[in-house]
């Protein structure tokens, strides 16, 4: 793979970049589109090949999140779902749960992951969606929101409390008393399926519980959340480059005063600003993603960082492209104005930036808990 692409597809992403625009505005992405990312194995890079992924390491499928999120953060959004849905699978599943839902995930069927709900977003630990057993099958009650790519899943994972533990259970979204209702104009990521999900009495086999039940809802949120931020980190790093192309060659090409506004200091400061953010942001994932190839213990924090760091910068950078872009940035659908409004919303999903930092601030106040060395009279 070079600079994020993958080989032999570049057709295949030429078309995705070409018409993210026209998707953006229209709120949604063509299913074929999706469905054949998905059985090329771009949206769970990371599934083992014997399962019919590409069985990508952390850094190779970061690059291309981040490629799909320079050119369209919708297609990038249900890649993060999709993974994230593989990833609790793999995480979390049996051998034969394994055999049997990762090659449909690979294979061009679509899934979300259900956590938020009403009055759980960054208190998730306050979501009221249960799980029972009755004989061999399992009925799952409760009523999920924001739920990115719902609206072209075929398998929805959720998560619910089962007594007093948790569980994640596969559902198809065609059950019984499974109701997926649009949400109409997103601020951002606008065609990436966002939807609220309801369930009530949806009854699926009990062998769809992934795992079985006494799961602590902490380990659960942490393993999910820890795939989803990794994955809007490289994204945000995406935006960034997609900005960064469009506003290189438009302060070239557009003259002012005589002279392209490259050459206008004000100009290139923004042009230096936008670039030192994608350089800080594919650093801090880089990072992060180093730390998971390696196992490292600050593997959890460093994907806290990378994402807190990434989304921040994003969102400034994505300012600056539409304050050097002016006019011929500012129409829905182009780049630089979804990766403007895209950015915004990556610092509140997969933990909102308030409490990325009150995670930092844990680490940082657990890690320096040695003797103040103090400076000589």
């Amino acid at each position: 793979m070079s600079d994020g692409l993958p080989p032999g597809h570049a057709d295949t992403w030429r078309f995705v970049e070409e018409n993210a625009g026209a998707w953006d505005i229209a709120g949604e992405i063509p299913r074929t589109v999706l469905s054949g990312l998905g059985a090329a194995g771009f949206l769970c890079a990371e599934v083992a090949k014997e399962h019919g992924g590409l069985g990508m390491l952390g850094q190779e499928s970061g690059e291309l999140t981040a490629y799909a999120g320079s050119l369209c953060s919708s297609v990038r959004s249900v890649m993060t779902s999709q993974g994230m849905a593989a990833w609790m699978v793999q995480r979390l599943g049996t051998r034969e749960q394994r055999a049997r839902f990762l090659p449909q995930l690979t294979g061009g069927r679509l899934a979300a992951v259900a956590f938020s709900e009403p009055e759980a977003g960054s208190d998730l630990g306050a979501m009221t969606a249960e799980l029972r057993f009755a004989g061999d099958t399992v009925v799952v009650d409760g009523h999920k929101t924001w739920i990115t790519a719902a609206t072209y899943a075929d398998l929805i994972v959720v998560v619910a409390k089962a007594g007093g533990d948790a569980a994640a259970v596969v559902v198809p979204a065609d059950a019984e008393g499974v109701r997926i209702e649009k949400i109409p104009h997103p601020l951002g990521c606008r065609a990436a399926g966002h939807a609220h999900v309801r369930l009530d009495g949806v009854r699926v086999p009990a062998a769809n519980v992934l795992g079985g039940t006494g799961l602590s809802l902490p380990f659960l949120i942490t393993t999910a959340l820890s795939y989803g931020r990794m994955s809007v980190a490289w994204g945000c790093a995406g935006i960034l480059r997609g900005c960064l192309r469009a506003v290189t060659g438009h302060a070239k090409a557009r003259r002012q005063f005589g002279k392209p506004i490259a050459e206008h200091q004000l100009v290139s400061r923004m042009v230096a600003d936008l670039y030192t953010a994608e350089q800080v942001a594919t650093a801090v994932c880089r990072h992060a993603a180093e730390c998971w190839e390696s196992g490292s213990p600050d593997q959890v924090i460093a994907t806290v960082l990378a994402k807190h760091v990434s989304a921040t910068e994003a969102v400034r950078g994505t300012a600056s492209a539409v304050q050097i872009m002016a006019s011929a940035g500012a129409s829905d659908g182009h780049v630089v104005a979804r990766g403007y409004r895209d950015a915004k919303l990556m610092e509140i999903i997969e933990g909102s930036s308030e409490i990325c930092r009150l995670e930092l601030a844990r680490h940082a106040l657990a890690a320096g808990t040695g003797p103040v060395r103090r400076e000589a009279q």
